[in-house]
């Protein structure tokens, strides 16, 4: 019997509440990490290396890419974004569940390489509570929350693709789901 961990991943539109439910179900279930990405992005403040992200110059990443060094990685606001698979491999061999919270594109890329991870889409009970939670945030433009929506249409249709269905309405119960998904107690 095997004792590797399992990999999970979160994809799920902008403003669904990925980021809560995943801290959450940490909370909750024993053993259980989140992947550190690496980026091209600059350091802001409070930032800490192999905490927050691995800081890598393009160049850096440009070779983690040619390397196979990378599950998954996207552009994003002109910074990369990628998964490291050694950081995983080595969580996964002691043992340990991961969690990565990733888009719908690198979703599917890690279910390519890892056919074994288990995706778990988070979805809006509907797009205009969608578009109503990203405006209650207050963080974004009406341009950029619409650029979100457009986005978030394309990704709703790819939730198919996907292990499990989870429909955000309610926290409490989205986050539960969730629970009984990594600890396998889904009927």
């Amino acid at each position: 019997m095997s004792n590797r961990g399992r990999l999970f991943v979160l994809s799920g539109p902008s403003g669904v509440g990925k980021g809560t439910v995943w801290q959450e179900v940490v909370k909750r279930v024993d053993n259980v990490k989140v992947s550190v990405s690496a980026t091209t992005r600059l350091p802001r403040n409070g930032d800490v290396e192999g905490v927050t992200y691995f800081f890598k110059s393009p160049e850096q990443f440009d070779a983690m890419i040619k390397n196979g060094e990378l599950l998954e990685w996207a552009e994003y606001n002109s910074n990369r974004y990628g998964t490291p698979i050694w950081a995983v491999e080595e969580m996964l061999d002691d043992g340990v569940d991961v969690i990565l919270e990733i888009d719908t594109q690198g979703a599917l890329q890690v279910k390519e390489k890892l056919p074994e991870s288990v995706l778990i889409f988070i979805a809006p009970p509907s797009v205009e509570e969608l578009l109503s939670r990203l405006r209650g945030r207050a963080t974004e433009s009406e341009e950029e929350i619409f650029r979100r929506i457009a986005a978030a249409e394309g990704e709703l249709a790819l939730q198919s693709e996907y292990d499990y269905v989870v429909v955000n309405d309610d926290l409490d119960t989205a986050v539960n789901e969730v629970e009984k998904i990594f600890l396998g107690k889904v009927l």
